[in-house]
């Protein structure tokens, strides 16, 4: 069963990051950052979300907008990803009619982490990443402690071509982890997320399901 939440302003523990580092950095070690927590509607608002940008594939005129939330750590997403998703890609986004759009949700820090990586190199190589995050998630998810996972989450970037520096930059950059958070809230309360993945097809909330089904929905509405 998909995680719920314990509602939309769920607390994210952050410990990424590494600009409050004090002296060197032992190799492997999970690079330190002050505590980021759910936002309260006044800082969420405070916060600028418009710098995150929106993970897209697909023709921008397509008939058919479809919003996927998933979370890095959800297996359930990992399914869909491995599965109904690159049926999706190959019949409706490769060929114009499908938007398609990932937010991801972040129930957990490891989570977070990933999109963090997922995110380093830009949008060009972005969805690269999750698929190499989906495909390979019971080996990094589970590598032991934060230290281990970690770890694992930097040779998915170095596998993908991102250099170290880089790579560390990333994880290092607390303002983009707040960011990221408050965006997620936002968008998460906007579309009464509460499990992943969780899916909006032209403005309605649709549930996971196999892809027959998914395909008789954006069927109908390519005919509407």
């Amino acid at each position: 069963m998909a995680r719920l939440m314990s509602g939309v302003l769920a607390a994210v523990a952050v410990v990424v990051g590494g600009y409050a580092l004090m002296g060197p950095r032992a190799p492997g070690a999970v690079p330190e950052l002050p505590f980021v927590g759910a936002a309260t509607a006044q800082e969420a608002a405070e916060v600028d979300t418009s710098t995150i940008t929106e993970m897209v594939l697909g023709a921008e005129d397509a008939p058919v907008t479809l919003i996927e939330y998933a979370s890095y750590t959800c297996p359930h997403c990992a399914n869909f990803h491995s599965g109904a998703y690159k049926q999706l890609k190959a019949d409706y986004i490769d060929t114009g009619k499908v938007k398609f759009i990932y937010r991801e949700v972040y129930f957990d820090r490891y989570g977070l982490w990933a999109s963090m990586i997922a995110r380093c190199a830009g949008p060009e190589k972005f969805f690269g990443i999750s698929d190499l995050l989906y495909s390979s998630q019971s080996e990094w998810s589970r590598a032991g402690g934060a230290s281990e996972i970690v770890d694992e989450l930097r040779k998915i970037g170095r596998l993908a071509g991102i250099e170290n520096d880089a790579l560390e930059a990333c994880l290092a950059d607390g303002a983009k982890a707040q960011t990221l958070v408050s965006w997620y809230q936002e968008n998460a309360e906007a579309d009464g997320i509460q499990s992943t993945p969780s899916f909006i097809l032209n403005g309605t909330a649709v549930a996971n399901q196999a892809y027959d089904q998914f395909k008789a929905l954006i069927d109908a509405e390519l005919e509407g």
